[in-house]
Parts: structure tokens; sequence; C-alpha cells
């Protein structure tokens, strides 16, 4: 297994409005609830339903310039990883809180 390598620079995470803003969307807020539950890197496509891949690169780039998100390449394939140590580093409890209500949604 060939170590991971960032696709793109990181970005710092942002500010608390610039956070709530990038997964204020459903689309990202699934994105970001899928890769949480995870606990690991997820390939792209398995991050999001019923968009085309132009939308979710998109929705990608508005998470990783958020800096919730990295895009790494594993093994040849595009995967995307939360940031969760990062973003708990700059805004604690924000991540796990608005995802247990995603989760609270998606379930009921």
């Amino acid at each position: 297994m060939t170590p991971p390598t960032a696709a793109y620079p990181t970005h710092p995470v942002a500010s608390v409005q610039q956070v709530l803003g990038a997964i204020g969307d459903p689309v990202r807020l699934e994105m970001v609830r899928r890769l949480f539950n995870a606990g690991v890197p997820v390939q792209c496509g398995g991050l999001y339903d019923g968009i085309n891949k132009s939308t979710a690169a998109h929705h990608f780039r508005i998470l990783r310039e958020a800096g919730l998100t990295e895009r790494l390449v594993l093994d040849g394939h595009t995967c995307q990883r939360l940031r969760i140590e990062e973003v708990d580093a700059a805004l604690p409890g924000l991540l796990g809180s608005v995802v247990a209500g995603a989760n609270r949604e998606t379930v009921g």
C-alpha cells in the first residue's frame, strides 16, 4: 500500500461562519456526515448520490477551502478525508454536534 498523497494543498480551518456556510448546504452536510461516520478517507463517489461529478467537485472544493476536508490519493484512488482533529482544535465540538443532528434526521 502506497502512502497517501495530498492532491491539493491543505487549507487552514476557516472561520466558524465559513465552516457553517460550507456545511449549510444539504449535499455538503451529507458528504461530511458520511466521512465523519466512516472515520477513514472515502472514495469520492461514495460520498454523494443524485448529482454529477462536476457538481460533486464543486461541493468538494467548498469543503476543502473551508478547511474541513482534504483530497488524497490512496493506491491510485481519489479519496476525501475529513480533518476531524484539525476542525476540533479550531472549533471544539462543532463537527460532532452537527453530525449527531444530521444522523438523527437521517434515521428519523
